[in-house]
């Protein structure tokens, strides 16, 4: 059976989010193992194409009408315009398949392509976006009472969620970050759903990147990611109040990322410093300086960095919601809790070096057994069941 022909249009490319480094690894894939791979994507530059073997790009410039979600993520309602350079492009690779990861202005693109050429459609839901609609109401329910506010954000959320269901409900194959995501999707759309789980690169996001002594009395706390409240960053502020409570003062904090709540966090915490974004080697040494990946997202469908912090030999603190807890091996790799357990956890771990230690080799030796080439090779599985017996 030969390899399907596969037009990949993500929401993000460049960015910095699970989308985006999802993206990247999967055209990263393609070239690896030299398939047949369009990526239609939005980016900074005019458009151009690149052809390497059967691997070709086509990148369209957002307008400056673009709206800004965060501060890398854009919606740009002029995007129309390039619709002749994506349907002359799908015409000329002649794809056997579009994947599809959401409802932006490419997966609009994406889905109604498919519909006009005649090509089967996948779709990967990679963000909760139901659940970051409620919490961006925040702005008007803390305003209003508790009770009338967790309406509102119920009601935000569920709608919400019917209208991505429905737009994913287009696809014929669905795929999915956890299993729990699977189960709805499948249930909401009818349509089957497939494990699309993510890979890490084990000798980027290693231990051996570590500069600071395994000994260090100073713990040190940390967090990657957007600054934004559907991150529930706000927990953090809460967690250095309490372990200082407990008595736990030999820590700090060290803050990887941007977003609208930085400031806030800034202002809150007392303990922290601020890396702002980071890439490359630098990402890979902050992590490994890391003892303790504190991640309080409930939104998060996978979470990247929690399994990058593992790689790193840094047990990770999850939430019960949310995606991350599949990772997490509670106990084990760092610990599955709710929001009040995150303190005592840590002050468990600050109190007990040893036990931190196993959960260092622990979360390490998990971290090895992921890879991007399985994860996308059983993405290719699902393909060609949709496909067959086309193919």
């Amino acid at each position: 059976m030969r390899a399907p022909r596969v037009a990949y249009l993500p929401d993000s490319y460049h960015e910095v989010n699970g989308v985006a480094h999802t993206s990247r690894n999967f055209v990263a894939y393609a070239e690896r193992h030299a398939l047949p791979f369009l990526c239609i994507r939005a980016g900074q530059r005019q458009p151009q194409f690149e052809h390497l073997t059967e691997i070709r790009t086509l990148e369209l410039a957002r307008s400056r009408a673009a709206i800004r979600i965060e501060k890398d993520l854009q919606f740009d309602p002029l995007f129309f315009r390039h619709a002749p350079a994506i349907r002359r492009e799908l015409l000329r690779f002649r794809p056997d398949l579009i994947h599809i990861t959401g409802p932006s202005e490419l997966g609009i693109f994406g889905a109604y392509f498919a519909w006009k050429q005649g090509i089967p459609l996948a779709a990967s839901w990679h963000t909760n976006v139901h659940e970051y609609a409620a919490r961006r109401m925040n702005w008007l329910t803390r305003r209003l009472s508790a009770r009338f506010a967790a309406q509102i954000e119920q009601g935000v959320e569920h709608g919400s969620l019917w209208a991505t269901t429905r737009f994913y409900a287009l696809a014929r194959v669905l795929f999915a970050p956890n299993d729990e995501l699977c189960t709805m999707l499948a249930e909401a759309t009818g349509k089957p759903c497939h494990l699309m789980q993510r890979g890490v690169d084990t000798e980027q996001f290693s231990p051996a990147h570590r500069t600071r002594p395994l000994d260090d009395p100073t713990l040190v706390l940390g967090y990657v990611g957007r600054l934004s409240i559907e991150k529930n960053v706000a927990l953090l502020a809460r967690i250095e109040h309490e372990l200082l409570q407990m008595g736990i003062t030999s820590f700090r904090f060290l803050i990887v990322g941007h977003g609208s709540e930085e400031s806030n966090l800034r202002t809150t915490l007392r303990q922290a410093d601020f890396a702002g974004v980071l890439r490359g080697a630098e990402l890979a040494a902050a992590y490994a300086n890391m003892d303790l990946f504190v991640f309080p997202s409930y939104t998060d469908t996978f979470g990247n960095v929690v399994l990058e912090a593992l790689s790193s030999g840094v047990p990770a603190i999850v939430t019960t919601g949310g995606g991350p807890k599949y990772i997490v091996r509670d106990q084990a790799t760092g610990f599955v809790t709710t929001e009040e357990g995150f303190a005592p956890a840590i002050a468990a771990l600050a109190r007990d070096r040893a036990r931190l230690t196993q959960m260092r080799a622990a979360a390490r030796e998990y971290a090895l057994t992921c890879s991007w080439d399985a994860v996308f090779s059983r993405v290719y599985d699902g393909y060609r069941e949709m496909l067959s017996p086309a193919l």
